[in-house]
């Protein structure tokens, strides 16, 4: 006879309602910014490089083109970031970090670190939670294709 799993007991559950619970931390910081969580990882890949085609926005963000175009037009119309066609692939399209948008890294820079500062109580905590979670990642998505 098979046990029963609790649904504290799921991983799943645990690292979804983990995921809320973080973002919930989020909410009231962004919400002073007028930008979602899901923006403002848009916002971060952005300060890492100046531009990303949609493409890539999509695989690092692991976001369908469905999801990922109504993020990027109100972001555009928000005046964050630009959408423009490649000069080296008119088929890709590339979104690029506004001057506003690239102001707001100094304003934002430190949400994670602070966030986090309070979940894990030291650097070791946050270094093993972040290499679990990658390794969940990577071998979800592996799985998933």
């Amino acid at each position: 006879m098979a046990i029963k799993m609790k649904l504290e007991d799921m991983l799943c559950f645990n690292i979804y309602a983990a995921s809320r619970e973080i973002t919930r931390l989020y909410r009231p910081i962004l919400n002073q910014f007028n930008i979602t969580y899901p923006q403002y990882l848009v916002l971060i890949l952005l300060w890492e490089k100046e531009v990303c085609t949609v493409t890539e926005l999509g695989e690092r963000l692991f976001l369908d083109s469905a999801t990922l175009t109504p993020l990027l037009k109100r972001l555009e119309s928000s005046e964050l970031v630009y959408r423009s066609r490649s000069a080296a692939d008119e088929r890709k399209v590339e979104i690029v970090l506004t001057s506003k948008g690239a102001l707001l890294q100094a304003e934002l820079d430190n949400v994670s670190r602070s966030i986090f500062e309070k979940i894990c109580h030291s650097e070791d905590e946050y270094v093993n939670a972040l290499e679990f979670s990658k390794d969940i990642l990577k071998k979800a998505n592996k799985l998933a294709r």
